[in-house]
């Protein structure tokens, strides 16, 4: 006996609320993944094939960058629609008060 199940409708767009603390796991995730596909010793030809190749013959990892990296740049389109960038000053090393950044 078939049963019922609701999938999303082929033509759905919604739109989401993003904060920055979401938007920099975001950001964390794709570098996460770009280091995961270093660590595979993958060429450069491994990254030019996100943007070559049909999503359908991409690897498990190509599809999973490749998401991501579309979702950041959606973000980062409407940040920039949205006026939602704020600039500050960044020290240099060699300016005073210049701190050395340190890993915890």
């Amino acid at each position: 006996m078939p049963i019922k199940v609701k999938e999303v409708a082929d033509n759905a767009i919604v739109s989401i609320q993003v904060n920055k603390g979401y938007y920099m796991m975001i950001k964390a995730l794709s570098f996460y993944l770009y280091q995961e596909i270093n660590k595979t010793n993958k060429s450069d030809e491994y990254f030019k094939d996100i943007l070559q190749k049909s999503y359908q013959d991409l690897d498990d990892l190509q599809k999973s960058f490749y998401t991501i990296a579309l979702l950041l740049a959606e973000l980062e389109t409407q940040f920039k629609k949205e006026n939602l960038y704020v600039e500050k000053e960044v020290l240099q090393p060699g300016d005073e008060g210049y701190v050395e950044p340190k890993l915890d």
